[in-house]
């Protein structure tokens, strides 16, 4: 018998809304729609997120999302079998937007609901793909505030093999770019720029490259851009293009090498990028030129699917539920996890 999961997403600055078919035994559960508002407009006029105006911009679009959604599906709100919503971890006014939101939908429609974890909603999201993931793998987990690599067995067991100690990739991106002037959101403009520059201009960090350990360093190579471009001075303007390329390179090699000898110590076969910068172009060529010398598998979210949505959230939530892990609920009472370490899930 099959379960239909309306999933919300609001940790941040997305609103995302979709749902998701739970298929019977052990098939892949399957997105029949998806919707997704950007706030990105909004918050350039500042330089980044104003938490305060991301909620309330949440509260406007979330229920037109979702009746965009099921219109598009065909479904009902009455077909609604479980409500799913981000939990955490996130801003802590904007997670509460959607989880106070589901849970109102559920006790409106006497539904369970279920609370999800941002980052396995990320980890599970190849799995939304046309080409979905066998455990086990590796998983490289690339996003704004977080740089994780993972051993996963299955859905729910989850094991950091290693993790940034300061910067995340995702931020380095937009820091880096703000450094050289570019403008909000920095690190898809970055990465752009890139493309007309050359990567072995400047001589850039490569932080715990050699540490020994999995670990990720990215704020020394922050540094380096900001003392790089105050080098230049008046050039900067000329050379944003290789200092953009070179940024990018050092970012890119640190993940795709620390990735591949997280491969070798652990004898897998497969590895799964998840996270805003799984979009990036470079490591996606990089990584499947490393793992094509070495049979590797690699698997990545479809490109609309790499940022913040509800689709990750419906995924998230039907494969705990299809893999026993949880038991959606009817306790209306929420709360929300700001901060949540993903391995402390079971």
């Amino acid at each position: 018998m099959s379960s239909l999961i309306l999933g919300i997403e609001s940790s941040c600055d997305e609103t995302g809304v979709a749902l998701v078919r739970l298929q019977g035994g052990a098939a892949v559960p399957q997105l029949l729609s998806h919707a997704l508002h950007s706030q990105i407009d909004m918050h350039r006029a500042y330089g980044g997120v104003v938490p305060e105006l991301a909620s309330r911009d949440h509260i406007r679009r979330v229920l037109p999302l979702t009746e965009h959604v099921l219109q598009e599906s065909g479904c009902t709100l009455k077909d609604v079998d479980v409500v799913a919503f981000t939990r955490g971890p996130g801003l802590a006014g904007a997670l509460l937007v959607g989880a106070g939101v589901a849970c109102a939908l559920g006790a409106a429609l006497d539904k369970p609901v279920l609370g999800v974890h941002h980052l396995e909603g990320h980890l599970l999201s190849p799995f939304l793909s046309a080409d979905p993931p066998e455990f086990p793998f590796v998983a490289l987990l690339v996003s704004g505030g977080h740089t994780q690599l993972m051993r996963v067995d299955g859905v729910g067991q989850y094991e950091i093999l290693g993790e940034t100690i300061d910067d995340a990739a995702g931020e380095a991106f937009d820091k880096s770019a703000k450094l050289m002037g570019l403008p909000y959101p920095g690190g898809p403009v970055l990465s752009k720029l890139a493309e007309g520059g050359n990567p072995e201009a400047f001589k850039l960090p490569r932080p715990l490259l050699h540490s020994g350990d999995l670990d990720f360093s990215f704020a020394g190579l922050k540094t380096a851009v900001l003392t790089q471009a105050k080098k230049l001075g008046d050039e900067l303007e000329a050379r944003k293009c290789d200092l953009a390329a070179s940024t990018q390179a050092a970012i890119v090699d640190v993940l795709v090498r620390k990735t591949m000898t997280a491969l070798k110590e652990t004898g897998m076969q497969r590895v799964v990028v998840a996270g805003g910068v799984g979009a990036n172009k470079l490591l996606r060529e990089q990584l499947n030129m490393a793992c094509a010398k070495r049979q590797i598998r690699v698997h990545y979210p479809e490109l609309h699917l790499c940022t913040d949505n509800g689709a990750m959230i419906a995924m998230a939530a039907a494969m705990r539920l299809q893999a026993g892990r949880e038991q959606a609920h009817k306790n209306y009472a929420f709360d929300v996890k700001p901060r949540w370490p993903l391995d402390t899930l079971q």
